[in-house]
């Protein structure tokens, strides 16, 4: 059974403004996530976001280099299997502990 994954608005924003080339790692990283769930294998970097004790949040790096793109998504329900991607952009803005 594959999980449900959304974007928010500012994260659809955000991927509007990204190259193509994360434009495209992005789409294979919400396709491993609705595929695998929040947990999508084998990408660099990836790893839990500390935070609020009821959040799940987790983030990869996209691309590796200068700058270095990020994504970070969470687990709003794993009982009805929902991600939501909050964030995409550069490492040096991502909202770890929003």
């Amino acid at each position: 059974m594959s999980w449900v994954v959304t974007l928010t608005n500012t994260a659809f924003k955000q991927l509007k403004k990204m190259p193509t080339k994360v434009a495209l790692v992005n789409q294979v990283l919400v396709k491993d996530l609705e595929d695998k769930g929040p947990f999508p294998g084998n990408w660099p970097n990836y790893g839990k976001l500390y935070g609020k004790k009821n959040e799940d949040k987790r983030h990869c790096h996209l691309i590796k280099g200068n700058p270095t793109y990020v994504s970070c998504w969470e687990v709003i329900d794993k009982q009805k299997r929902l991600i939501e991607v909050y964030y995409i952009g550069t490492h040096e803005n991502a909202p770890y502990s929003r």
